[in-house]
């Protein structure tokens, strides 16, 4: 597994543009919600403590985030915008 270096930079729902990686765990930023995608391995030692806290820092930043806000009961689903393109086998 291999470890990038996280972006001590990344403000909960401050953009739609940050993404932070952490493992193989990756992180998007959104205004509306925060998308996880990957997986991170916690490990009984001292490097899984290491990222255990780290993870613990950015769920506190965002519950924090959210505690300070008034928050909607849901976020609305965003429609899915498509597009109809002339079929190329045809």
């Amino acid at each position: 597994m291999t470890r990038r270096k996280a972006d001590s930079a990344f403000v909960p729902f401050a953009d739609d543009a940050a993404v932070r990686t952490f493992a193989d765990l990756t992180i998007e930023n959104g205004t509306a919600r925060i998308a996880l995608h990957g997986s991170v391995d916690i490990t009984r030692d001292q490097a899984g403590l290491k990222r255990a806290r780290e993870l613990k820092a950015l769920f506190e930043a965002i519950v924090s985030t959210l505690d300070g806000e008034s928050l909607p009961e849901a976020v609305a689903e965003e429609p899915e915008v498509t597009t109809t393109v002339a079929n190329p086998f045809g």
